[in-house]
């Protein structure tokens, strides 16, 4: 389907002869375009997640320019617009307080401009769903943008892989086996370019469900920042969106309940961070696919782990994943698994978009016949202590602890979890199971990553390094270990969590997918008796309408008033 000029939602702002689009030409004009850049043009919208707080995406500044030369080669105008950056390292307390605060933007901002479709630019943890989240909920035409994972770092001839071996070193650093002078080596080695984490995090893990739903040109989420097939990535998107306009491509003819399996099914295979599961199910439901835990959890069982990338795999990082063949030869690989028949932003088939895939490591991208691991990245755990649903990553922790029961530490903030921690002689045992609460959606508040919970020095000292560790928080996508995390529904609002004791024996069974309190009902129904709710984080601002309307982690943590089907359907701008 062909649209004519006259059909382009801009030129309700552009076209008519009265005193309102006046004011709209003769303003352009002040900017120094002429009618020669918006007549019988699609106007295109880059969304520009760039900031000097967001490392991650401080090429953003030039790759702009880049997708705008793309919009003109193809008859665009382009409109910068400028967006929330979610710097994960420097936003506080944590940047899923504001994932939310960027779909809205991202929602208003397509709504208010005279724009007819969009080139998302986000990679950082948070931006991928924030910014897709918005513009599918405006259902104008999109294509995303993977801002690309940064260079390997390295120290000491060793390659570092961002966020895992922080993790890692920092263990090694309070446990006094390296020296400051190593730790400052390392500081200034592990993030060496622009880009998003290189490790199979939460960043490279929500850029490749992005490309699986087929909302990134093919092999766009592989690229790494620095390489100067990004910059060409960049301008291939900027021509692809007018094309898209001009076809009124809209998401709802991308984002299905087949793509939604698409992503759900390479998300397991690459290794996903933890954080899938919560914007993979709130990406899916602004589209009103229903997609919920028990769907990833099935996937799970059915798709194993076949790229070997950090930290599910041992050895390799993004930018060995990109000379292998990067994702779309991770799809080829699985093959019929895959529902390859589904529309993707090129206009053709995901099927086409991976024919001619080819998988040049088959240690780096593995065969399905020699996985990583045997089952997908993710498990889904229920049980008294977790109705609603808790998640751990099984191939990324230590299998001693697939079956564990031991006895309850309880920490109720991260300051009385420092003091645990932090203390040399606090008597524990490797079979405790250590619990962070009050850290989940309204507890955190923002659902902040600590459910990583440092191992404590008491076990450190002694050579440990895993444990199992135990919250209503989430984990950093570059983490690993023996951590249960996203345990709903949360502590902070009388969910079971809230109601375990020091010395309470917790069951934790991954084969069966089982949490389990070993604490009678009688027992349990006495604690919620005298269980008081603590006082709210927030009396005014964001924070105050974040509490009173954000869902829990099993449905994604979207608003309630977001939701697709929530009240009637917004209508376009009145322009008077």
């Amino acid at each position: 389907m062909t649209r004519k000029a006259e059909e382009l939602r801009s030129a309700r702002w552009m076209e008519p002869d009265d005193f309102r689009s006046f004011g709209h030409r003769s303003r352009a004009m002040q900017m120094g375009y002429g009618p020669e850049d918006w007549e019988g043009r699609p106007i295109i919208a880059v969304i520009n997640t760039w900031s000097e707080a967001q490392p991650c995406h401080m090429h953003f500044k030039d790759r702009v320019e880049w997708v705008k030369r793309g919009i003109l080669q193809s008859g665009g105008m382009p409109m910068e617009l400028p967006a929330l950056s979610l710097s994960e390292t420097f936003v506080k307390p944590t940047t899923m307080l504001y994932r939310n605060m960027l779909a809205m933007e991202t929602e208003e901002l397509l709504r208010s401009h005279p724009v007819d479709g969009a080139v998302l630019m986000g990679g950082c943890d948070k931006t991928t769903p924030g910014l897709t989240m918005g513009a599918i909920s405006m259902g104008l035409p999109f294509i995303y943008l993977p801002a690309g994972p940064m260079l390997r770092g390295n120290y000491a001839g060793k390659v570092l892989g961002s966020g895992t071996d922080a993790f890692k070193y920092w263990d090694e650093r309070r446990a006094g086996t390296i020296t400051s002078q190593e730790w400052t080596g390392i500081e200034g080695g592990i993030a060496r370019s622009y880009g998003h984490c290189m490790t199979m995090g939460t960043a490279s893990t929500m850029t490749a469900i992005a490309e699986a739903f087929g909302l990134c040109l093919p092999g766009a989420s592989s690229i790494p920042a620095a390489d100067a097939n990004h910059q060409r990535m960049s301008t291939a998107c900027g021509r692809r969106i007018v094309d898209m306009v001009w076809e009124d491509l809209t998401p709802d003819r991308i984002i299905t309940e087949a793509s939604t399996r698409n992503a759900t099914t390479v998300a397991m295979a690459t290794g996903c961070s933890t954080n899938a599961i919560i914007h993979l199910i709130a990406m899916a439901r602004r589209a009103g696919v229903q997609w919920g835990l028990e769907d990833l959890d099935r996937i799970g069982h059915q798709v194993p782990v076949i790229a070997n990338i950090r930290p599910s795999g041992k050895t390799y990082l993004m930018e060995d994943f990109f000379y292998a063949g990067g994702l779309p030869a991770l799809m080829r690989e699985l093959g019929d698994r895959l529902e390859l028949s589904a529309m993707t932003v090129t206009g053709k088939a995901l099927g086409e978009g991976i024919k001619d895939a080819v998988n040049y490591n088959d240690d780096v991208i593995r065969p399905v016949s020699n996985p990583v691991y045997h089952e997908g990245s993710l498990a889904v755990l229920k049980g008294n202590l977790a109705p609603d649903g808790a998640v751990i990553k099984p191939a990324a922790c230590d299998p001693k602890f697939h079956v564990h029961a031991g006895p309850a530490l309880v920490a109720d903030s991260y300051a009385d979890m420092k003091a645990i921690i932090d203390d040399p002689d606090y008597p524990m045992t490797p079979d405790h199971v250590l619990i962070l609460r009050n850290a989940g959606p309204q507890g955190g508040p923002g659902m902040p990553e600590w459910g990583m919970v440092p191992m404590p020095k008491a076990l450190l000292k002694d050579g440990h390094r895993d444990m199992v560790r135990l919250s209503d928080a989430r984990m950093s996508g570059t983490a690993f270990g023996a951590c249960v995390l996203h345990v709903a529904p949360e502590s902070f609002i009388g969910g079971p969590l809230a109601l375990v004791e020091n010395g309470d024996i917790i069951e934790l069974d991954i084969p069966q997918r089982r949490l389990h309190l070993k604490v009678s009902d009688e027992e349990l129904q006495h604690r919620r008796a005298h269980w008081q709710p603590p006082a709210p984080r927030y009396q005014r601002g964001y924070g105050f309408i974040f509490a009173r309307h954000i869902e829990q982690a099993d449905k994604g943590c979207d608003f309630d008033f977001l939701k697709t089907g929530f009240g009637a359907s917004v209508p376009e701008p009145e322009i008077n």
